[in-house]
């Protein structure tokens, strides 16, 4: 018996010991595959849409501090000027002929097929298409307007379809690129006061992961990215309905608390680690992975979880009185998004 215990303790410590040495080369060869295709970002070229301000710019200047060329749309011109300004002020582009600037309204798909031409006759090519536009609404359902459910899915859905099919015949006439498309942990779990974002996001994470079934054999990259909160200065550009302040309060206040959000950075680098290493899902910070995967997993928690989140935010109020922006109801705002969140607006270009 003591034998027979014996060979299976020193069994299994042979395939321990075998498992990690296995890990350990898949770690080193991942490692030299990414390295690899690190250096291959050097002279492609990444195209953006909302690149020109919070996540976007970030990504921008990501991916341009790694050799590439940079195409920035976005619908207003002036920001994309400055952005531009930005990231060859920081360095992240070797000058301003490598960053060429679009202004585009992408609700309309053939806006998208000029961006993709334009970007084409100036570079080439589109080596990489980043989908980031988009638009979010916070407050309770009652307040919420059509017209806010019909923005969200032409800003957060629409517009990544128009440039997918726009990009997509060149790059599977030349048998490859990549196609990211900037989700959102709402699109795998319902989150209170936000259905028209959380409903158009569930939508393009159907189409990006439908998207990645039918083109990964064909040599194109389809990434689907799921981010938590971010710290990019998002709130103060935000709409905001019912009642408007108290809505911002809390949502700036996650939306930049350390520990609940990331940095912009920090989530730019994760994406494009992911483009190089040619992941097909990332989750950013540690909630929206616990989230994501309990989603899947106990439904009926998640649920449960997210009424009782719902009864500790606002009521809503008896006027629909429309959308304000965040930056216009700071009345009642707090240290987090004070601090860290103004921080995080003047780095990504979300004040004037």
């Amino acid at each position: 018996m003591k034998a027979k215990k014996a060979v299976l303790v020193s069994g299994a410590a042979m395939a321990g010991a075998g498992l990690l040495c296995a890990g350990t080369a898949a770690a080193f060869v991942y490692r030299r595959i990414g390295r690899k295709r690190a250096r291959r970002l050097n002279g492609k070229v990444v195209l953006i849409t909302g690149a020109s301000r919070g996540l976007g710019l970030a990504m921008a200047e990501e991916f341009g501090r790694r050799g590439t060329k940079l195409v920035l749309v976005a619908r207003d011109p002036w920001e994309l000027e400055r952005a531009r300004q930005s990231l060859v002020e920081r360095g992240a582009a070797g000058g301003a002929e490598d960053v060429l600037v679009v202004p585009a309204d992408l609700h309309q798909a053939e806006e998208a097929k000029k961006v993709v031409e334009r970007a084409t006759e100036h570079f080439g090519r589109v080596d990489v298409l980043v989908n980031n536009a988009g638009t979010i609404t916070v407050g309770p359902v009652e307040n919420q307007r059509v017209e806010d459910f019909h923005e969200a899915m032409e800003s957060n859905f629409f517009s990544g379809v128009h440039c997918a099919l726009a990009v997509l015949p060149q790059m599977l006439r030349h048998g490859n690129g990549a196609i990211v498309n900037i989700t959102s942990i709402g699109g795998k779990m319902a989150v209170p006061h936000m259905l028209p974002y959380t409903a158009s996001k569930f939508a393009a994470v159907g189409f990006s992961e439908g998207l990645h079934a039918e083109l990964r054999a064909k040599g194109v990259h389809v990434l689907t990215v799921c981010p938590g909160l971010m710290r990019t200065g998002s709130h103060l550009s935000a709409m905001f309905a019912g009642d408007a302040a108290r809505e911002y309060r809390w949502f700036s206040v996650a939306a930049n608390l350390p520990g609940i959000s990331t940095s912009a950075a920090a989530a730019a680098r994760r994406i494009v680690r992911g483009v190089m290493a040619s992941e097909t899902e990332i989750t950013i910070t540690p909630q929206a992975m616990v989230a994501a995967r309990l989603g899947n997993v106990t439904p009926e928690a998640v649920a449960l979880a997210m009424s009782m989140v719902n009864r500790l935010l606002p009521r809503a109020v008896a006027e629909k009185s429309g959308r304000q922006r965040g930056a216009d109801v700071r009345g009642l705002e707090t240290m987090p998004a004070t601090t860290i969140g103004d921080a995080a607006a003047r780095r990504y270009n979300q004040t004037a």
